[in-house]
């Protein structure tokens, strides 16, 4: 009781929030092509930027999208650039923040861009003639790219003031969000039935395989009845049919951070491990299986590294001297922005690569075609 009286503000605040978009009293806008806005109702956790991924994955592998001018728009967090920027591959971390950097040097056909005020953003990447006049790209170095004819928009669903045509949102399985709190008590930070806003709803991190029976509680503590597994599909409380679906984390094999790294490194049996990132229990459990983990590093997310983060690594390095040291796909992008590490450090740094992918062919079928169907309502010619 106490902590719902602390939170009541809090509460308040949102639902006055959400009132104003919802009844006109703000403005929302949408941009002048298909928008797929990836998000959650927590603080991080959920695997927005694998997630994203996957979404490309699956849009260059369609017959639909393969050949279009796809873009993905982050607000790049913790990034000291300004404005609008179109991320390049060769870049850093604090000019564009460290996932949307992750993105690009996956996906080079692609075009990523940063800016917190998604709607000019959008307009940007629709116009990109616009982009030299605009004082939000004053400072871009890049100004010549193709105009957009689709685009993906990472950790959107708080920002109110653009409506994306197709919402996807995710729940970490491990937080149930019937079993969670509004910040700070708990990792909410929106309110519970906004989840009901998407229009796929997807349980991320679950084990690599759930029974029916699992599915259909899941369903429940989201607020759908009537989930069929075989469709996917449950309803809710306004009787809309809404598309749940679950994937899991697969991780690859750890992965040199620098090319004067000795590939012997990967098979030692003790390891280091640091991590800057939301929770990092699954990848150590994963590590564990094929390593002793002798020493962690638990670091803020999105924390940026410094000289003295190194040296408290490598005072554990110099005393396991035959140990590998492992972090985190996004954590490896900040960490080449340090500049100079030392040899020993560079020989034995490496990463773990992550994809995520649906539970069942059946499932990654189901998306692919919903998502196909909506895009084809917004343009019958796509």
């Amino acid at each position: 009781m106490f902590d719902k009286i602390i939170l009541a503000p809090y509460y308040l605040a949102l639902k006055a929030r959400h009132f104003c978009y919802d009844h006109g009293i703000r403005k929302v806008s949408t941009a002048e092509v298909p928008t797929i806005c990836v998000g959650n109702i927590t603080a991080g956790g959920t695997g927005k930027t694998p997630h994203t991924e996957m979404i490309l994955r699956s849009l260059l592998r369609s017959d639909d999208w393969a050949y279009r001018n796809i873009a993905v728009l982050s607000r790049g967090h913790k990034r000291n650039s300004g404005g609008f920027q179109i991320v390049e591959a060769e870049g850093k971390v604090k000019e564009y923040g460290d996932e949307p950097l992750q993105i690009k040097k996956k996906f080079r056909s692609i075009t990523v861009a940063v800016d917190r005020h998604r709607v000019k953003g959008c307009e940007l990447l629709v116009h990109p003639e616009k982009i030299a006049t605009c004082r939000r790209a004053r400072k871009c170095s890049d100004k010549q790219i193709p105009p957009t004819d689709l685009v993906v928009l990472d950790d959107a669903f708080q920002y109110r003031a653009l409506r994306a045509y197709f919402n996807i949102l995710l729940v970490d399985y491990s937080r149930p969000i019937n079993k969670d709190m509004l910040l700070p008590f708990g990792r909410l930070r929106d309110l519970p039935e906004r989840l009901l806003k998407g229009d796929i709803l997807i349980v991320s991190k679950c084990p690599h395989y759930l029974t029916d029976e699992e599915r259909i509680k899941w369903s429940k503590t989201l607020g759908l009845k009537d989930y069929d597994p075989e469709t996917c599909t449950g309803i809710d409380h306004k009787g809309n049919s809404k598309v749940l679906l679950f994937t899991t984390i697969n991780y690859k094999h750890l992965t040199p951070v620098y090319e004067e790294a000795d590939p012997r490194f990967a098979y030692s049996q003790k390891l280091i491990l640091f991590t800057g990132i939301a929770k990092d229990t699954p990848l150590r459990m994963y590590l564990s299986d094929e390593h002793r983990i002798i020493s962690s590093f638990k670091f803020a997310d999105h924390h940026n590294y410094t000289k003295s983060d190194i040296r408290r690594i490598m005072r554990v390095v110099e005393n396991n001297p035959t140990s590998v040291v492992a972090t985190t796909e996004k954590d490896c992008q900040r960490i080449l922005d340090l500049g100079e590490l030392p040899d020993k450090l560079k020989q034995r740094l490496f990463y773990v690569p992550i994809e995520v992918d649906f539970l069942t062919d059946r499932e990654r079928e189901i998306f692919e075609t919903v998502l196909t169907d909506m895009l084809r309502k917004f343009n019958p010619n796509y």
